[in-house]
Order: structure tokens, then sequence, then C-alpha cells
């Protein structure tokens, strides 16, 4: 666990895990409705990343989308020494036989650690693939339903409702149509 704490803040030192961080679901769509048209619009929110970890904290099942992240960023990663240590640490911690937080992939898919002395944006982008795939068919349709969404969509729907949110929002009304 704490092996998983130091890589996620290792590669996503921009993701605050703590309960103090302002939700930046306030787009077009907002928070768990534009986290329910896809996984991937999920993925691009940090609450529902946060939110999605939670569930799959419960599911034992973190490392899928812990794997993902690590893939997405290991892909802006730039220069050579700094690829082939992320290569290895994503190796190390998600495919290795004796990987902490092993992820669930097909046995001919797994890369041998010779690969990752000549690494490159896209050498796990199958694995990932794979990952995703899995979340997608699997873990998010039972994220929809499970009451960590549900909850947190109660409470945005609360907040939109509450009488602040709308005398802002007709003051913002009157801004506009002015």
């Amino acid at each position: 666990c704490s092996l998983q704490r130091f890589f996620f803040f290792f590669f996503f030192p921009e993701i605050n895990d703590s309960e103090s961080h302002p939700s930046s679901s306030h787009q077009t769509l907002k928070g768990t409705s534009k986290w329910a048209t896809s996984l991937e619009n999920l993925l691009e929110d940090p609450e529902g990343v946060k939110r999605f970890r939670e569930f799959l904290k419960k599911e034992f099942s973190e490392e899928n989308v812990l794997f993902w992240l690590a893939c997405e960023e290991f892909k802006k990663t730039q220069g050579k020494k700094q690829m082939q240590e992320k290569a290895k640490e994503i190796y190390t911690t998600f495919l290795s036989s004796k990987a902490s937080s092993q992820v669930n992939v097909e046995g001919q898919s797994r890369l041998n650690e010779t690969i990752l002395e000549t690494p490159h944006p896209l050498m796990f982008q199958k694995l990932q693939d794979q990952i995703f795939s899995l979340m997608k068919y699997d873990s998010y349709s039972r994220f929809l339903k499970s009451d960590i969404f549900l909850n947190h969509k109660k409470s945005e729907e609360q907040e939109e409702n509450s009488p602040e949110a709308q005398t802002a929002a007709k003051r913002a009304s009157r801004i506009y149509n002015t």
C-alpha cells in the first residue's frame, strides 16, 4: 500500500488525494453526469478518478486504474533516462511476476525485462488497452451503480438545488440577459 502511494504520487503529483481538494467537475456537463457518459470522461476528471479509485479499492482492483494512469503519464515522459526509470517502475509495480500490484493481462502480452532497456512511449499500449477494456466492460458499469457514485451524484444535485446556487444562477441570468 505504501508503495502504491509512493508510486501514485511519484507519477501523478498533480492529483491531490485529500478530501479538501475542491471538485473540478463544473464543466459543460457536470461531474457525475459527465462521468456517466463514458469511462474516458470519468478518467479525464481528477475528482472522477478519485471516486473511481475509491470504488476499485473496495473491489480489490485499484491497480487497474493506477496502471492505466501510469501508462498515460509514461507516454508524456521526455528523455531516455526518465523513460527507462518510469518503464522499470511500471514493470516492477504492475507487470512482473513479483509485482506488488500486478494487473491481470493476458500471459502472452506480458513484456519481458529486456524491453525496458529501449523504452518508447507506446511500449505499454497493448497492455493499457487490455486494462481499459477490462475497466470499461466490467468495473465501470458497476461503478455507475455503486453507492460511491450515487452518493456523489446526490450531493451534487443537492448542491445545485441549494438556495445559494439558485440565487447565483438568477444573478448570472440577469447579467447575461441585460
